[in-house]
């Protein structure tokens, strides 16, 4: 039984596999790396250690080994018994055991479990694909010396033509600093100049306006009267035009009605909660039943006749 395979399957998915009555390995998750003697650099990968403390058997591998096998599960403890004894009478002989892309086991002279991992393979599967990637050496410091050293055999020195040249530079920075302090100076002035001008036609469209409202305000004319003359509408006899949950449909029944030659309104909200909008009211019955047969006859049939005192319920 290749007992190495059945581990390295499970380091991918597990962070611990354990022998039973043999150790567990154990990964950790480690951050990529830089060697800078070799100027390598290394993805990030699980580091793999070893645990003779860790001896109880939590079925895992167990059942690993039972499920690829097509074995029962006791079957397989059986099979990872022995390979354990097998693997303590190697070490107890003082040889090294190896766990094929996993490590090396071996005992030292105070008889303690030694392990030494191979790192043949990366067991974090966030880095699958990704290899170690060497770097050229930069040469950098090297172009550097080079120029230290043609500084030192040819010193840089300046020539007297240049030397002359500088007074125009002086010359031309001196009057390129007047032009500015001269520019300031006539953009200062030129925002006073402006900031009054403001001030003042503020204040004179202030006094206007002023003089505006006095005027208004003194030559005020007495409007003439207006009389209006409004029809109260009376009577216990309601032609009913219709009943309607939201109020707002009345003012749009109201107003159609209104357009018909009819004195529509509003008589309020019935026990049902729904607001009752009418053709008319009138004083007698007869006036009423008369309304109510044409309405019937020509737009209507679902009218009907109410007789209510609106005095008595308001």
């Amino acid at each position: 039984m290749q007992l190495e395979t059945y581990i390295s399957d499970l380091l991918y998915r597990y962070e611990c596999v354990t022998i039973p009555e043999f150790g567990a390995f154990l990964t950790q998750r480690a951050s990529a790396t830089i060697e800078d003697a070799t100027n390598t650099f290394y993805p990030p990968k699980k580091t793999v250690s070893f645990n003779e403390q860790i001896q109880k058997n939590d079925g895992l591998l167990a059942h690993y080994i039972a499920d690829v096998e097509k074995i029962p599960f006791e079957l397989a403890n059986e099979k990872i018994a022995k390979r354990v004894n097998t693997l303590k009478s190697y070490l107890t002989q003082g040889e090294t055991i190896t766990f094929k892309n996993i490590g090396e086991i071996v005992f030292n002279k105070e008889g303690k479990v030694l392990f030494e991992p191979t790192y043949q393979l990366n067991y974090l599967t966030d880095s699958f694909g990704l290899s170690q990637l060497v770097s050229p050496t930069v040469t950098r410091e090297v172009y550097k010396k080079e120029v230290e050293a043609i500084e030192k055999v040819i010193p840089l020195t300046i020539t007297q033509e240049k030397r002359k040249s500088r007074p125009y530079f002086k010359y031309a920075a001196v009057g390129l600093i007047a032009l500015t302090l001269g520019g300031l100076g006539t953009s200062n002035y030129y925002i006073n100049e402006i900031e009054q001008h403001n001030q003042l036609a503020q204040k004179e469209a202030t006094q206007q306006l002023e003089a505006k409202i006095q005027q208004a305000t003194f030559n005020l004319n007495p409007l003439p009267a207006i009389t209006l003359n409004v029809t109260k509408q009376s009577g216990n006899y309601h032609v009913v035009a219709g009943a309607f949950r939201v109020e707002d449909n009345c003012e749009l029944i109201i107003s159609e009605l209104k357009a018909q030659g009819f004195n529509a309104r509003s008589i309020g909200v019935n026990k049902y909660g729904l607001h009752e909008v009418v053709y008319g009211s009138y004083e007698t019955g007869e006036e009423a039943l008369k309304v109510l047969r044409d309405v019937r006859k020509n737009s209507n049939e679902a009218a009907w006749l109410l007789v209510k005192d609106l005095d008595l319920v308001n």
